[in-house]
């Protein structure tokens, strides 16, 4: 512990004597009473790299942190804290692990951020109860959102020490929280924990919400709060468009989207989903289109181009990709070109799939249909190595028809990434020669497959 103390007053001489020069570092110090841990561990908010701070056989830790301001959590063997450390700031922390909460003090240089954060954590767990949170009607809700805002806003005011750029920016923060939360009350947490079915925002209880600026590109780098606003608010104005377009929402979306006026805002909402939306939408090329005449990004650019590439290459009228020599599960092996001469509707399955299990008897009423018939019914299992015995049983046991193989690596097999397959179940429909009629044909359960099929004159 002498040494410790020691080590304590040098390194605060060392900071005295630095007093007209820039401080490079912030000095964390303490005493945990009862802790059973021989480090804490600090790590900054959303980053994953950790400092380990020793603390003594008698609680005692002391470090120099070399690192740039903001929000970092502190882990005291089983008791976590947030803190705020900045270059100078000499924070200071004792507590009782026994008691932790109730035995909690913060002081020393800088302290008052870190203040700060804990009476925040207190004052936003109103937030946590969401259903007597967001079961309030309308007037409650927003006076108790005003209340919560008000509250932070004069600690913020009245808390001494408090880091002045922090300040301004959780002053930004508190507001984007206040105009979140009237965005979500509406947004279907009011209807689902108030049980209102048909709830719908009275007339100007948005007002605060549609006065937000939306092109503030620095807060949209900085705070999250501020980016889920703008998100909702282009989300909004898209379902809008969906529903008087008569369009799909992933369309609808990029055309929002491609509008925003701020480039850098407009570059990540516009890439944002992109990839997984372009393999949904009914015409890709259009949706590709749209995407690259409005981004600047050339790394997203590529990414997004080398998707719409792969969906050239199984676009209708392409020769299907192949595999070759997929077990049978009759015996010996099968491979795409195998079938061609006739028609081939592919299911690619799983027997852990609820949703592809739901189409087995759609599937097996269809195969019955058109047994003779100018097609073949082709399911391929992606069951992995670990179910592969389940995957014959279940063949047996459902007494499946059709011809039946299981891929050669489960999901990760080349054929199921050549058609871009990220869900299941997934249907595929190829003509005689092995040309791709639909990479995503009807289910069994659709009337469409029927209609399909008569204009193919199956």
């Amino acid at each position: 512990m002498k040494k410790t103390i020691l080590n304590f007053v040098l390194l605060l001489s060392l900071m005295a004597c630095t007093t007209e020069k820039t401080v490079e570092y912030s000095l964390l110090s303490g005493k945990i009473n009862n802790i059973d841990t021989k480090e804490i561990i600090l790590t900054k908010v959303n980053q994953s790299s950790k400092k380990k701070i020793a603390i003594d056989q008698n609680g005692f830790f002391l470090d120099t942190i070399k690192t740039s301001a903001g929000s970092y959590l502190l882990t005291l063997g089983k008791n976590k804290i947030n803190i705020y450390l900045n270059k100078g700031s000499e924070v200071n922390i004792t507590a009782d692990s026994k008691d932790f909460n109730n035995s909690l003090n913060i002081s020393g240089k800088g302290s008052g951020t870190t203040k700060y954060l804990l009476l925040k954590k207190e004052a936003i767990k109103i937030r946590t109860d969401k259903k007597s949170f967001y079961s309030l009607e309308e007037i409650d809700f927003k006076n108790t959102a005003k209340n919560l805002n008000s509250q932070l806003s004069k600690a913020l005011d009245t808390i001494e020490g408090i880091d002045a750029t922090f300040k301004a920016l959780e002053k930004k923060e508190i507001n984007y929280s206040y105009l979140l939360d009237l965005s979500e009350y509406t947004k279907g947490l009011h209807s689902y924990w108030a049980k209102k079915n048909n709830y719908t925002p009275s007339n100007g209880f948005l007002d605060e919400v549609k006065t937000l600026d939306v092109t503030n590109e620095k807060d949209f780098k900085t705070s999250n709060t501020y980016k889920q606003l703008v998100v909702a608010h282009y989300l909004n104005k898209a379902k809008d468009l969906s529903k008087k377009d008569s369009i799909s929402l992933s369309l609808a979306r990029m055309k929002v989207n491609a509008t925003i006026p701020n480039q850098t805002i407009k570059n990540e909402l516009i890439f944002s989903g992109t990839e997984y939306g372009m393999l949904n939408v009914e015409d890709f090329e259009e949706y590709y289109q749209i995407f690259i005449n409005a981004s600047t990004n050339e790394y997203n650019n590529a990414k997004v181009t080398k998707v719409y590439n792969k969906l050239l290459d199984i676009s209708k009228g392409k020769p299907s990709p192949k595999f070759i020599d997929y077990e049978k599960h009759s015996g010996g092996t099968l491979s795409l070109d195998d079938l061609k001469g006739k028609y081939v509707y592919i299911d690619i399955w799983a027997t852990w799939c609820i949703p592809c299990l739901n189409e087995l008897p759609y599937l097996k009423k269809i195969e019955k249909a058109y047994h003779g018939k100018h097609i073949y019914f082709l399911s391929l299992s992606i069951d992995a190595p670990k179910d592969y015995d389940k995957w014959k049983q279940m063949v047996i046991d459902e007494k499946l028809g059709s011809v039946q193989v299981i891929a050669d690596k489960g999901g990760k097999s080349k054929f199921i990434d050549d058609y871009f397959v990220v869900s299941i179940p997934r249907f595929i429909l190829l003509d005689p020669e092995g040309k791709i009629v639909s990479n995503k044909a009807p289910r069994p359960s659709s009337p469409e497959l029927i209609d399909l099929f008569n204009e193919l004159n199956i």
